[in-house]
C-alpha cells in the first residue's frame, strides 16, 4: 500500500473510533484525493476546531465553493456539526475526515462521483 492508502485507513479508523461511523470507503478515498497534497503536511492535514478563522476557511473554501452550499449560516452550522461529531476534545481532527463528514452532512456525495 502507498502512503495515501495508509492515510485513508487511518481516516477510516478515526471515523469508526471517534465518530462511530462506518466509512463509505469509495467516498472517503475520493474526498481524500480531493484534499490534494495537504494530507501529507502535518499542519495542513488537520483542522483546528478552536480556530474561528480556520473554520471559516473550511466553510468558504470547501462547503461553499466545493460542495456548493450557498447559505453561509447553514454552511457554518454544518462545519460546527462536523466538529461536534468528531469530538471537540479530540486534539487531532484530520481535514479529510472533516470534509467527509461535511459531504455526508450536506448530502453532496454526488460532487465526488
Amino acid at each position: 500500500m502507498g502512503k495515501r492508502d495508509d492515510l485513508i485507513e487511518k481516516y477510516a479508523d478515526d471515523l469508526k473510533q471517534k465518530c462511530k461511523i462506518d466509512a463509505d470507503m469509495a467516498l472517503l478515498t475520493k474526498v481524500t484525493i480531493a484534499c490534494g497534497p495537504s494530507i501529507y503536511n502535518r499542519d495542513s492535514s488537520t483542522v483546528s476546531g478552536s480556530s474561528t478563522t480556520e473554520l471559516e476557511t473550511v466553510r468558504n473554501n470547501f462547503v461553499m465553493k466545493k460542495l456548493g452550499v450557498t447559505d453561509a449560516d447553514k454552511a457554518m452550522a454544518g462545519v460546527n456539526a462536523a466538529i461536534e461529531t468528531y469530538g471537540k476534545s479530540n486534539r487531532t481532527k484530520y481535514r479529510a475526515v472533516i470534509y467527509y463528514l461535511l459531504t455526508k452532512h450536506f448530502g453532496k456525495e454526488s460532487v465526488f462521483k
